[in-house]
C-alpha cells in the first residue's frame, strides 16, 4: 500500500537498551528523546545524525516513567526500587534521590509551571513534591489499590489519576480532596492524561478499551473499542483532535476524536507496545515495547488538516451529529468500532530506507548528590562543582546558571561537609542513614493509618446516623 503525504512515518528507530520500554518523554525544544526502561536504565537519545547516546546508571530496578520538566533543564524517573530520581540532563548526569513511597513507584509527571512534582506508586498514594525546595509536601489516598498513574491537569489545579481498584479520581490539589471518582467494573486504567485544554480526560484501559471523560458534567464522551490487547498508554496531540494509543496487541492506534473515529492503525513493534508520547509540537511521536526498540515517527497528518476539521466542527450544530471533545452535553455515551476508511500502515512493508540509529553509547554513572525524604534533605555536594549541579532550585535553575561567588560559597560548605564526614567512622555514618529511612518509613505508616482511621470514623459516623433515622421511623410507625 502507498503512504500518502498526510500518513504518519517511521524516520528512525534507536537500539540500545537491552530489555522491554516502558516510557518515553520528548524535550521541550524537541531535540532530544528520554526513554525508560526494565534494564534499570534510562537513555537520552540526541536527534542530530552520530551523536553520542547517553545511559543513565542510578536505579537499581525496572525504570518505569520518566518526563522532561518543561523547562527541559531536569529529568524525573520512578522505578520498582521505590524511588524517585531527577537528572540533570548531560554528560554528566548528576542526580537527586527521593525516598517516600513504600512500594514500587509507577509514575512521575510535572505540573505545567515546572513547580511541582506528582509521583504514583504500588504503596496506593500520589506523592506531590515542591520542586522549588525539593520538599515533599503532602500525600493524596483514596484508592484502595495500586495506583498505575498520576497526571496534572494543564492549569495545575487538579490531579487525575487511576489504580487497579477500577476507579479514576481527580483531586483538587488545593483543599487534597477527591473531589471526582469514574468507576469501571470491567478492566482497570493503566494511564490516564488531561487533553490539552484541561475539560476531558482519556483513560488506557485493561480491558481494550480506551475512554474519554468530560469532568466537566462527569459524563463518559467516547468510548473505543480498537484493539485486541490491553491498552497501556495514551498521549493527546497538543491540538486535543488527536489521540494516539499503545496496546499489547502490538499496535498504535490514531484516533480522531472530532469525528470519533479511527483513523490509523500502526504497525512495526514485535511485540506489546507499553508507551507512547506525541512531541509538544506534535509534528513527532514516539513509540516502545517489549522488543527494546524506540521508534521515532513522523506525524504529517497535523499539518494538513486538523485545523480545518476543527474549524469545522467548531461551528456544526447539528442534532444528530456524534459527540466529540467540544460537546458540552453528550446525550449519551457513544461506543466507537475499528470500522471503514482506517489506514494501516506497517513500516517494515511501506518504508525500505527507514534510518537504524545505534549511536555510540556513554555510561553515565549517578552518585547521589541529594536524597529527599518526607522529613529529611540531606545534601552533599562534591567540592568544586557547581551549585546547580545540587539541585537547589531545580525548577529554575539552568545548568550553567551559578555565579562565582555562590560557586566559591558552596566549595566552601563542600570542604567542611566532607571534613566532617571524615572524621565520622562509616559504620556511624551507614547506620544513622539506616535509622533516617526507618523513620521515614515509620512516619509514612503512622500517615497512612491516620488516613485509615479518619475513614474508618467517618463510616461509622454515618452508619450512626442511619441507625438513629431507622430508629426514628421504627418509633414513628409503632
Amino acid at each position: 500500500m502507498a503512504v500518502s503525504p498526510e500518513d504518519p512515518v517511521l524516520e528512525r528507530y534507536f537500539k540500545g537498551h537491552k530489555a522491554a520500554i516502558t516510557s518515553v518523554g520528548f524535550s521541550p525544544n524537541g531535540r532530544q528523546l528520554a526513554s525508560a526502561s526494565w534494564d534499570t536504565f534510562l537513555m537520552l537519545w540526541n536527534f542530530k545524525p552520530q551523536a553520542r547516546a547517553f545511559r543513565y546508571v542510578g536505579h537499581k530496578d525496572v525504570v518505569t516513567s520518566v518526563q522532561f520538566s518543561p523547562a527541559g533543564n531536569l529529568l524525573a524517573s520512578a522505578s520498582r526500587d521505590r524511588t524517585v530520581r531527577l537528572w540533570i540532563p548531560d554528560k554528566k548526569g548528576k542526580s537527586s534521590e527521593f525516598k517516600a513511597h513504600t512500594a514500587p513507584v509507577r509514575s512521575v509527571d510535572f505540573s505545567a509551571d515546572g513547580q511541582f512534582l506528582a509521583t504514583a506508586s504500588d504503596d496506593k498514594s500520589i506523592k506531590v513534591w515542591n520542586m522549588f525546595r525539593q520538599r515533599f509536601i503532602y500525600s493524596l489516598y483514596r484508592h484502595t489499590h495500586w495506583v498505575r498513574c498520576a497526571r496534572f491537569s494543564p492549569d495545575g489545579r487538579l490531579i487525575v489519576s487511576c489504580s487497579e481498584d477500577k476507579t479514576v479520581k481527580i483531586w483538587d490539589t488545593a483543599s487534597k480532596q477527591c473531589v471526582n471518582n469514574f468507576t469501571d467494573s470491567v478492566g482497570f486504567a493503566n494511564f490516564v492524561d488531561f487533553n490539552p485544554n484541561g475539560t476531558c480526560i482519556a483513560s488506557a484501559g485493561s480491558d481494550h478499551t480506551v475512554k474519554i471523560w468530560d469532568i466537566r458534567v462527569n459524563k463518559l464522551l467516547q468510548h473505543y473499542q480498537v484493539h485486541s490487547g490491553g491498552v497501556n498508554c495514551v498521549s493527546f496531540h497538543p491540538s486535543g483532535n488527536y489521540l494516539i494509543t499503545a496496546s499489547s496487541d502490538a499496535t498504535l492506534k490514531i484516533l480522531d476524536l472530532l469525528e470519533g473515529r479511527l483513523i490509523y492503525t500502526l504497525q512495526g513493534h514485535t511485540g506489546p507496545v507499553f508507551t507512547v508520547s506525541f512531541s509538544k509540537g506534535g509534528e513527532q511521536f514516539a513509540s516502545g515495547g517489549v522488543d527494546a526498540q524506540v521508534m521515532l515517527w513522523k506525524t504529517n497528518f497535523d499539518e494538513f488538516n486538523y485545523k480545518d476539521v476543527s474549524k469545522r466542527n467548531l461551528k456544526r450544530s447539528h442534532f444528530d451529529a456524534s459527540p466529540h471533545l467540544l460537546d458540552i452535553y453528550p446525550r449519551t455515551p457513544h461506543n466507537h468500532e475499528g470500522k471503514t476508511n482506517t489506514v494501516e500502515i506497517n513500516p517494515k512493508l511501506d518504508v525500505m530506507d527507514t534510518q537504524s540509529s545505534m549511536p555510540p553509547v556513554v555510561d553515565v554513572l549517578s552518585f547521589d548528590s541529594t536524597m529527599v525524604t518526607e522529613n529529611v534533605v540531606r545534601t552533599v555536594p562534591e567540592k568544586g562543582e557547581d551549585v546547580c549541579s545540587y539541585f537547589l532550585n531545580p525548577s529554575l535553575v539552568t545548568v550553567d546558571c551559578a555565579s562565582a561567588p555562590v560557586k566559591k560559597k558552596m566549595d566552601d560548605v563542600s570542604s567542611l561537609i566532607l571534613e566532617s564526614q571524615r572524621s565520622i567512622p562509616l559504620a556511624v555514618t551507614e547506620a544513622l542513614e539506616h535509622i533516617m529511612e526507618q523513620l521515614s518509613v515509620l512516619t509514612q505508616t503512622v500517615s497512612i493509618l491516620e488516613q485509615r482511621l479518619t475513614l474508618t470514623e467517618d463510616k461509622l459516623k454515618d452508619c450512626l446516623e442511619n441507625q438513629q433515622k431507622l430508629f426514628s421511623i421504627a418509633q414513628q410507625r409503632s
